[in-house]
C-alpha cells in the first residue's frame, strides 16, 4: 500500500492551482503542448521547484466573464499546468465568494494517479476541496476505488464518505474494501477506515468497528490484511495481523489466529535494533487446545540475538523452547518444524582483538522426542585463543583453550569439569598450483567427574573405568599437501580440466580413555571431506588414535565461459596400523583391512538444466554400501521435476550415532522421493512431492498442491498424506500398522498494496522437501 497516500491528492482536482493565473495568463487559443498521457506513470520524472508557479494553459469552446461576478469556461474544457491535467465539460469561478467549480465530466491525471468525478468545488479562501462521485485509479501500482464524497480538510488531510478501495483491475471485482467513512492522513502516512467490511463478489465476508492501516513508505501502526484458510486437520482459520510501530528501533506484530477445531491463538513477533545488534523475540500462545483439551494451554517462546558491538564485541542468543513435545507435530510455528528433534537455547558473548579472542557460552536443549538421553548442559563454557600467524617466516603459532562445566538432569550420568589447553605450530607453504601444511599439536586436558551416588557397575557404565581425577596429554601430527594441475580436454572441445590431487599424513598415539565419560562428542560422518580430517571426533572427550595415510583427488571440468559442469572426488584412508581404523566400541572383527571406506562424490551440470548429485561410503570389508545419496533433477521453462534417493545401514548407523534404532528402523534408512513444481500458465502452478520407505515398503508422506493468482487474490489447495506412527509402535514391527495424518488445505488471501501474504504455494508443513544438493562453483 506504498501509493495509497497518493489516491486521494484528486482533491486537487479543484482549479485551485489555476485560476487565479489563468485569468492574467491564458487565453482561449492558446496551444496545448505535452500533456500526460492517459494513463502513463510519471512518478519517476523531475519536479520543478515551484510546481504552483508553472505556466497555465486552457483551452475551451467558450469562455464567459461577468466583471466582478464569475467567469465561465464550456466545453471540452482542457487545464493543464506541468504533470497536472483536468478535463471537464465546465469550469466556473465565482469570484465573490473565491470558488472554483468544475462539473460535467470531471477527469483528473497528474501522471500519479487519475479520477472521474461529477463534480468539483474548491475555495480558494480556506482551501477545502470536494469532489463528488469519484471514481479514482493509481498509475503507478495496482489500485482503485468509488466514492460518494471526498473532502479535502487541510494541506494533506482527507475525509472520504462512502469509499471503497481494491488493488483488482478494471472490471474485476472480486473484492474490495467498503467503508462508511475513511481519513486520509498524508503527513501521518496512514488511513482510516469507520465501519469498514471486506466483500468478496460484492458480498460482504466479515466486518470490523474500524481499520487503521498504512499507508506510506514509512513503518506504521495499523492493521494488516487478514486471510482465511481452511484445513481438515485444524478446520476453518481466520487471521487477524496488526502491526505496531513502536519505534524507529522497535516493532510489533501481532496475529490473531482463529482455528475452528482448537480454539484462538495469540501469536506475536517483537523486533529491536540496538548498539549491541538486532533481536526478536517470537511467541504463540494457545490457552485451550480444544482438539488436545488434556495438553492444557500450548504455548512456543523463541528469543534470537546477533550483534556486534565496536567492531571487537560479538553476541549470539539462540533460545526456544515449547510446551510440549507434540506442539511442532500437532501446530503450524514459525518456532520450529515438525521434524526437529530438539531445540537449542545457547548464549555466547565473544570479543575478539588481532591476536586473541575470549568468550563464555551456555548451551541447554530441549528434547522433543520421547524416552532419549539428555544431552549435556554446559553450563557455562570458557574459551581464550591466542594467535601468532608469523612467528617467525613460513612458522605459525596458536594455543587454542577452554574450561567447560557438563551438568545434567539425569540422575544416573556424572557432572564434570573440564580444562582443555592444545597449543601448535603450523608451517604453511603454497603458490599459485599448491599447498603443503604441516601442523604438531599438544593436547592437554584435565577432568574433574563428580561420580558420587552413581552405581558405576550398572549397564550404563559397561566399558568405562571412570576417575574422578584425569590428566590427559596427547600429541598430534599432521601433514597435507595438495596441488592444483590444468589442461585442455583432449574428449571435449572448448573445455579445461583440472585435476586436484591430495595427500595426507596423522599420527595421534594411542590413548586409554575409557576413564573419561562421553559429555559433548560424537562420532563425525567420513564422508571425502572428512576423509583429511584431523580429528573422528566432534570434541576432545575422545581423541582416537590414527597412523593413517589419507589420499584422494578430484577433478573438474570447466566450459568456454568457466563454469563449472562436472565435479567428481574420490578417496580413502590408508591404516598403517590396521588397529587404529575402528573407532572406540566398534567391532574390530567387522575390519579385517587397512582401507577404510572408499568415498566417492560427484556433480554434474548439463546445458543447465539437468542436475545430478551423488556420494556413496563404499566399505571394503564387507563388500557393501554403507552410505549413499543420488539426486537427479530436470529443469525447464516454469518447473523442474526431483528425483532423489538416500540409503544408509543401520551398522552404520549405529556406529555413529548413540541410539536405541529398534525402536525405529528394522534395516537402516533407504527412502525415494519425487518431487515437482510447474508453472501451468501464468496464473496456476501446481507442485507435488512423494517419499517412500523402501525398508517398509510404506509411503512416508506425499502431498499435492494447486495455486491460482490473479491480479488481486489467491486461492491454493493442498492434500497432504503423512506417517505418523505405528500402531502398537515400530519395535513390533512387521507386526505394527503405520497411521497416517491427512490434511486438505484451502488458503485464500489478497494481493497488493505492498502485501503477497500467502502467493507462496503451501506445502502443508511437510518434513521432507526439495533441498538444491548441487555444490558446483558458480
Amino acid at each position: 500500500m506504498s501509493c495509497f497516500s497518493r489516491t486521494f491528492l484528486a482533491a486537487s482536482v479543484s482549479a485551485a492551482l489555476f485560476i487565479p493565473q489563468t485569468q492574467a495568463e491564458s487565453m482561449p487559443d492558446a496551444s496545448v503542448q505535452d500533456l500526460p498521457t492517459t494513463d502513463q506513470c510519471l512518478i519517476n520524472e523531475p519536479e520543478p521547484e515551484n510546481p504552483t508557479q508553472q505556466p497555465i494553459n486552457v483551452e475551451a469552446d467558450s469562455l464567459e466573464a461577468i466583471n466582478g461576478d464569475k467567469a465561465v469556461y464550456k466545453g471540452n474544457v482542457v487545464v493543464t499546468q506541468g504533470k497536472k491535467r483536468i478535463n471537464a465539460d465546465r469550469v466556473t469561478l465565482h469570484q465573490k465568494e473565491n470558488i472554483v467549480v468544475a462539473e460535467g465530466d470531471v477527469n483528473f491525471n497528474d501522471g500519479q494517479f487519475k479520477t472521474v468525478s461529477d463534480k468539483a468545488t474548491n475555495n480558494l479562501t480556506t482551501e477545502q476541496v470536494t469532489l463528488e462521485n469519484t471514481k479514482y485509479k493509481f498509475l503507478c501500482e495496482p489500485g482503485r476505488g468509488e466514492a460518494v464524497y471526498v473532502s479535502k480538510t487541510g494541506k494533506a488531510v482527507y475525509e472520504i464518505q462512502d469509499g471503497s478501495l481494491t488493488s483488482c483491475p478494471e472490471d474485476d471485482s472480486s473484492w474490495r474494501l467498503v467503508a462508511t467513512s475513511i481519513d486520509v492522513d498524508q503527513d501521518e502516512d496512514e488511513a482510516t477506515f469507520y465501519n469498514p467490511r471486506f466483500e468478496v463478489q460484492n458480498i460482504p465476508v466479515f466486518y470490523l468497528p474500524f481499520l487503521t492501516v498504512p499507508i506510506g513508505d514509512t513503518r506504521k501502526t495499523g492493521f494488516l490484511y487478514p486471510t482465511v484458510s481452511y484445513g481438515s486437520s485444524d478446520g476453518y482459520e481466520f487471521e487477524i495481523p496488526v502491526y505496531w510501530n513502536i519505534a524507529p528501533s522497535l516493532d510489533l506484530e501481532t496475529t490473531l489466529k482463529y482455528m475452528d477445531k482448537r480454539g484462538a491463538q495469540l501469536n506475536s513477533k517483537f523486533r529491536y535494533l540496538t548498539d549491541f545488534g538486532r533481536g526478536s523475540i517470537t511467541s504463540e500462545y494457545l490457552p485451550d487446545d480444544s482438539k488436545y483439551s488434556e495438553k492444557g494451554a500450548r504455548w512456543g517462546v523463541q528469543y534470537e540475538h546477533s550483534g556486534i558491538f565496536d567492531k571487537s564485541w560479538k553476541f549470539n542468543i539462540d533460545y526456544s523452547k515449547v510446551s510440549d513435545i507434540d506442539y511442532f507435530t500437532d501446530l503450524d510455528s514459525s518456532i520450529g518444524n515438525r521434524e526437529d528433534g530438539q531445540l537449542m537455547q545457547e548464549f555466547i558473548v565473544k570479543y575478539r582483538s588481532d591476536s586473541w579472542d575470549a568468550s563464555i557460552q551456555t548451551r541447554d536443549f530441549q528434547l522433543l522426542t520421547s524416552g532419549s538421553s539428555a544431552p549435556y548442559q554446559l553450563m557455562p563454557q570458557l574459551d581464550f585463543n591466542y594467535y601468532a600467524p608469523e612467528l617467525m617466516r613460513y612458522l605459525d603459532f596458536d594455543i587454542k583453550s577452554k574450561v567447560s562445566r557438563f551438568e545434567t538432569d539425569n540422575s544416573s550420568k556424572p557432572s564434570a569439569t573440564r580444562v582443555h589447553i592444545e597449543p601448535g605450530l603450523k608451517v604453511p607453504l603454497g603458490t599459485t598450483w599448491g599447498s603443503w601444511t604441516t601442523e604438531a599439536r599438544l593436547l592437554g586436558t584435565y577432568y574433574h567427574q563428580d561420580l558420587d551416588g552413581l552405581n558405576l557397575s550398572s549397564s550404563s557404565f559397561s566399558g568405562y573405568d571412570l576417575q574422578e581425577e584425569v590428566s590427559r596429554v596427547i600429541p598430534e601430527f599432521r601433514s597435507h599437501a595438495g596441488i592444483v594441475l590444468e589442461r585442455d580436454t583432449v574428449v571435449l572441445d572448448n573445455y579445461t580440466q583440472t585435476l586436484e590431487p591430495q595427500i595426507q599424513y596423522l599420527y595421534v598415539p594411542k590413548t586409554d580413555q575409557n576413564d573419561i565419560y562421553l559429555y559433548d562428542t560424537t562420532l563425525l560422518q567420513t564422508d571425502y571431506y572428512g576423509l583429511f580430517r584431523s580429528r573422528r571426533y566432534s570434541s576432545v572427550d575422545r581423541i582416537a588414535p590414527a597412523n593413517q595415510l589419507s589420499y584422494g583427488a578430484s577433478t573438474r571440468f570447466f566450459d568456454s565461459a568457466y563454469k563449472e559442469r562436472l565435479s567428481l572426488s574420490f578417496g580413502q584412508i590408508f591404516y598403517i596400523d590396521q588397529e587404529y581404523k575402528d573407532a572406540e566400541g566398534t567391532d574390530n572383527a567387522k575390519h579385517d583391512s587397512n582401507y577404510s571406506a572408499l568415498a566417492v562424490e560427484l556433480d554434474f551440470n548439463y546445458d543447465d538444466y539437468l542436475f545430478y548429485h551423488g556420494g556413496i561410503q563404499y566399505d571394503i570389508d564387507s563388500n557393501a554400501i554403507q552410505f549413499g545419496n543420488s539426486t537427479l533433477e530436470y529443469r525447464f521453462d516454469g518447473g523442474y521435476i526431483q528425483g532423489n534417493y538416500r540409503y544408509v545401514t543401520k551398522e552404520y548407523i549405529e556406529e555413529t550415532v548413540d541410539l536405541n534404532l529398534d525402536a525405529l528402523t528394522e534395516d537402516g534408512i533407504s527412502q525415494a522421493g519425487l518431487l515437482t513444481s510447474y508453472q501451468l500458465s501464468r496464473k496456476w502452478q501446481f507442485n507435488g512431492q512423494y517419499f517412500y520407505d523402501l525398508t517398509t515398503d510404506q509411503d512416508l508422506e506425499w502431498l499435492a498442491g494447486l495455486r491460482y493468482t490473479s491480479d488481486c487474490w489467491y486461492i491454493g489447495f493442498s492434500y497432504s498424506n503423512r506417517l505418523k506412527d505405528w500402531d502398537p509402535s515400530f519395535s513390533k514391527y512387521p507386526d505394527a500398522d503405520p497411521e497416517y495424518e491427512n490434511d486438505f488445505q484451502v488458503n485464500f488471501g489478497v494481493v497488493g498494496f505492498g502485501t503477497n501474504v500467502g502467493t507462496n504455494l503451501s506445502t502443508g508443513s511437510n518434513s521432507l522437501g526439495y533441498g538444491r544438493p548441487f555444490i558446483l562453483n558458480n
